[in-house]
């Protein structure tokens, strides 16, 4: 009886300790790498004339930071909804940027680089103007390489690139993709130093990057969201973002 009695109160004791202490809930699975990413790195879109009717405002109110807006192609397209979209983006507080799709096979880097400055693609140190980027990549078939060595891509490229500099003061982003650049540049190492590094590359890391770059400025990680357009990120920090629109 007293032993009996004994394990009572044992029984009760632990119930008591339990009760007073419960068990930690277990932790929730972690979020995926684009999502922890996006607490660090600015978010931004790109667009362009298939999305006219972008609410920039509700844009900004979902976390986007930045956009880039397609102004050219060629020396003959001009965006017909870029005013309206660059206007629209300013007015609600966007840094913003536009950019130029290259078509290698219809005319110079240096033509293209001069119609592109005069039709959108400027810069200038305001703070809240990114430089404006070039778009090379693949381009409708058959245009893989536009015709072109990898020797003569390259050099298309410099003259783009030096082109526009010479205009405007700051050299292009260069939009591309890492299988793209190998295909069609031999995955030249010559622009490294000098032009920030735009990768598309849709998964959750960002994967393998061209030759000459240690890093990516920007990465496009997929081409629709929960925002109009491609989902773009920022490598760095809200001040890095403002300083590369500073110069």
């Amino acid at each position: 009886m007293k032993l009996t009695t004994a394990l009572l109160f044992l029984v009760a004791a632990i119930a008591a300790t339990t009760t007073a202490n419960p068990a930690p809930a277990p932790s929730p699975d972690p979020e995926p790498e684009l999502e922890q990413r996006a607490t660090a790195h600015p978010k931004g879109i790109d667009i362009s004339g298939y999305q006219p009717n972008v609410d920039f405002k509700k844009v900004k109110a979902n976390g986007i930071s930045f956009v880039y807006i397609k102004a050219t192609e060629g020396t003959t397209y001009k965006n017909p909804e870029f005013s309206k979209q660059y206007t629209g983006a300013t007015k609600a507080g966007l840094i913003r940027g536009s950019y130029h799709f290259a078509r290698p096979d219809t005319s110079s880097g240096a033509a293209q680089a001069k119609f592109f400055v005069a039709h959108g693609g400027g810069w200038s140190k305001d703070g809240i103007t990114l430089p404006g980027a070039l778009d090379i990549e693949y381009g409708p078939k058959p245009h893989t390489c536009y015709g072109l060595k990898a020797a003569a891509m390259v050099a298309w490229i410099k003259d783009f690139s030096n082109t526009y500099h010479a205009k405007t003061g700051r050299y292009p982003p260069i939009y591309t993709t890492t299988d793209w650049w190998k295909t069609c540049t031999g995955n030249s190492a010559a622009f490294g130093s000098t032009n920030p590094l735009w990768i598309a590359h849709y998964a959750p890391s960002i994967g393998p990057l061209p030759a000459g770059w240690k890093y990516a400025t920007f990465w496009q990680y997929a081409n629709s969201g929960r925002n109009p357009g491609d989902q773009d990120e920022f490598n760095g920090s809200m001040d890095g973002l403002k300083k590369m629109a500073s110069g």
